[in-house]
């Protein structure tokens, strides 16, 4: 196996492996939310927080208001949303957009200091996900790309296009 070979291999191991373990946490995240009856009560509490707080910037002010403003629909949505990123990593579904969509996340809950322990750790393993394509090889997208490059093949054989 030559030098590329290998570099390419690991490339992939590592990009998959973070890309599955940043999944793995998205899911926790929103699970543990449920389970503890996240809700309304809760996004306000990160609203008005954010509020009187010198730490969050100026522009998180409009978020806020909008938080207020359906405080029951984020209280249901946001773990949902955590769960949707963490199982579209997970199987490698969209995986570019579930990576964009984690560190968009996590710098928001970041602007409202909200920030915990593994969120830094969330955004690097998003940020490896989202830099090497590898990331890509193995799960939903590359089982639906290979299967569009076979219908391709097969359509061209026939004499038609897609």
């Amino acid at each position: 196996m030559t030098r590329a070979a290998v570099a390419t291999l690991a490339m992939t191991g590592v990009s998959v492996a973070a890309r599955v373990a940043v999944g793995a946490m998205w899911v926790a995240e929103g699970v543990v939310k449920y389970r503890a009856g996240f809700g309304a009560a809760d996004i306000l509490l990160v609203a008005d927080g954010a509020a009187d707080n010198s730490r969050v910037p100026g522009w998180f002010g409009p978020v806020a208001s909008s938080m207020h403003a359906a405080p029951a629909l984020l209280g249901f949505g946001i773990p949902l949303l955590e769960c949707a990123i963490g199982l579209a990593l997970v199987l490698g579904a969209c995986t570019r957009w579930a990576a964009a969509a984690s560190i968009a996340t996590l710098m928001l809950y970041w602007a409202s200091d909200q920030l915990i322990a593994q969120y830094p750790v969330m955004v690097a393993l998003s940020a490896v996900v989202l830099a090497f394509p590898a990331a890509q090889r193995f799960g939903w997208d590359a089982w639906r790309r290979a299967r569009r490059s076979g219908a391709n093949a097969q359509s061209t054989s026939l004499g038609w296009r897609p």
